[in-house]
């Protein structure tokens, strides 16, 4: 692992170094406000989502928030998880999500990129457990003594789990509730794929442990998988299913107003999904073709919560991904558009 991220590191930096010639080239137009388009909305590109980020991007435009805001999504298509960063830094996009513990390899890499609004956590212990930001599952016919997390350690050799890419919460959350049971983290052999796919992976015995997000919850159980764990067992709280949108650093200065539309807009559409979550459901489902049950999570207030990044930086640092001190939660977010405010969609 270490060695991939350095790699991941330094193809960051060769993106930056790039990146930044091209900003140098257009460095003479002075830029307050932005071009508009046709329709005197604001475009912000953004990539197309067939997963579970897409319902806050989906609600948001359906219901006329962005609008509202005088901003329009452009959608550039789909792309890779691992070249989103890079789409971003290229400005082929300007905004995308993820992680802390994404953000920070970035950062120590030198990216010019912020968290400017926190997006999903994990619900509170007594709310719908399918709002939960993972489950992890077992193939009961291959494994039928499997009933927990913790009984993974007395299966023999490796096992294969399911991610969508490296340095994501899929590894962050299921080693934290390794280290929970005394589960060695080398035990565990990651098969990059969607969750999509990894539902058909697990019943064909492709992978031993699938971990998946909201809307694949439905297809994994009609599959006949057996969860054995869920994100509220790695005892971190919200921080569990912690998020940020971020944009570019340059986005961010030349266009400060645009931003604070935009985090005015999701925060209403998170808002929405919050309570409206089987509507929510439907319309995602609808838009990926996947049964739906449940999505994420969203952030209730417009709050940047630092506590809520330290445990993804502490887990980078004592696996020597990056090094210690490298960056800290203060350098993946801003705290310029945070209102405290409860986000409401009336």
């Amino acid at each position: 692992m270490p060695g991939f991220m350095n790699k991941a590191i330094r193809i960051v930096a060769i993106t930056i170094a790039l990146s930044s010639v091209a900003s140098l080239l257009g460095a003479c137009k002075k830029e307050t406000k932005g071009a508009t388009v046709g329709d005197g909305l604001f475009p912000i590109k953004a990539i197309t989502r067939k997963d579970c980020s897409l319902a806050p991007w989906l609600v948001t435009e359906k219901l006329g928030y962005f609008a509202q805001e005088g901003i329009r999504i452009v959608y550039t298509g789909e792309t890779q998880p691992a070249l989103v960063l890079p789409s971003v830094l290229k400005g082929d996009n300007d905004v995308a999500g993820d992680h802390p513990n994404a953000l920070a390899v970035a950062k120590a890499g030198g990216a010019k990129i912020t968290g400017v609004m926190r997006n999903g956590i994990d619900p509170a212990p007594d709310l719908n457990p399918e709002l939960r930001h993972m489950f992890w599952y077992v193939n009961p016919e291959k494994y039928p003594d499997v009933k927990s997390f913790a009984d993974l350690k007395k299966l023999p050799g490796k096992l294969k789990f399911s991610t969508i890419t490296n340095n994501i919460c899929s590894d962050f959350l299921a080693n934290r509730i390794a280290d929970k049971y005394g589960i060695p983290r080398d035990k565990f052999e990651w098969v990059t794929m969607p969750d999509v796919q990894a539902i058909q992976a697990l019943k064909q015995g492709l992978v031993d442990v699938a971990g998946v997000h909201p809307p694949f919850y439905k297809p994994m159980a009609i599959s006949g998988a057996r969860k054995i764990s869920d994100s509220l067992e790695t005892g971190l709280g919200p921080a569990a299913g912690a998020s940020f949108t971020y944009f570019r650093d340059d986005f961010i200065e030349k266009h400060p107003d645009v931003v604070r539309g935009f985090i005015r807009a999701m925060g209403r559409g998170g808002a929405w999904i919050n309570d409206h979550p089987e509507m929510a459901a439907k319309w995602t489902s609808e838009a990926i073709g996947v049964p739906v049950t449940g999505n994420h999570y969203y952030s209730p207030r417009n709050d940047i919560l630092e506590s809520e990044i330290e445990p993804w930086i502490q887990d980078l640092e004592e696996h020597k991904v990056i090094p210690r001190g490298k960056v800290k939660p203060s350098d993946l977010v801003s705290h310029q558009f945070e209102t405290h405010e409860v986000y409401s969609w009336k």
